[in-house]
């Protein structure tokens, strides 16, 4: 799952490099993805926004078994 995760990620990555940001995967818990957005994303007011509307949508769609995203 975590390489799912990864390959998802490529996916998600230029969108949040291009504001200055990027993500990291933590640890993946019974369906729950742990991450931890870094840059200029990291402290973002936006970023709850942009991990349940934007990650969370891309991994739900693209990896099997995903139920949610936390930040850490």
């Amino acid at each position: 799952m975590r390489e799912d995760i990864e390959k998802a990620f490529q996916k998600i990555r230029p969108a949040l490099q291009a504001d200055g940001g990027d993500i990291e995967l933590i640890d993946v818990v019974d369906g729950v993805v742990k991450v931890r957005l870094t840059g200029a994303c990291g402290g973002c007011p936006m970023s709850q926004m942009t991990l349940k509307h934007g990650v969370e949508r891309v991994l739900k769609e693209e990896v099997p078994g995903v139920k949610g995203v936390e930040a850490v």
